[in-house]
């Protein structure tokens, strides 16, 4: 089954969509945050490429992992960690231009399915399109 990476600036907002995304697909399907960085008083905003490799790790599936990212530099520590992991798992790691709240519920629902990577991804991308009001 597709594990799902959530990269943000910020650790509560990571935590708070994992949890969000976690409760839609009934716990069936692993979802890591790698929000935030820590400095010596606690979490502070910003990405470490550290980090999201741990959450990677921590997160890994022969099937793949989705990695939703918030904006800017999040995109390049994850670009990061992923180069960072052995050649035969780069290619099971897919960055999503997904939004990030509704993109990790659409991708959780969908990897809870079985789908794979590429349909995850399609679907939370696909998630750009829906209309809030």
């Amino acid at each position: 089954m597709i594990s799902l990476v959530i990269v943000s600036h910020s650790h509560c907002l990571a935590r708070g969509v994992c949890e969000v995304a976690e409760q839609m697909a009934g716990g069936a399907v692993t979802i890591v945050s790698a929000g935030g960085t820590q400095d010596g008083d606690g979490w502070v905003l910003g990405t470490d490429p550290l980090r999201v490799l741990a959450a990677i790790e921590e997160a890994w599936s022969e099937d793949g992992v989705l990695l939703l990212l918030d904006m800017g530099s999040a995109v390049l520590s994850a670009e990061m960690a992923v180069e960072l992991l052995p050649p035969e798992r780069q290619d099971r790691c897919l960055l999503s231009s997904a939004p990030l709240v509704e993109g990790a519920i659409v991708a959780a629902l969908q990897a809870s399915l079985g789908q794979s990577l590429a349909e995850v991804n399609a679907a939370a991308e696909d998630a750009l399109n829906v209309r809030k009001l």
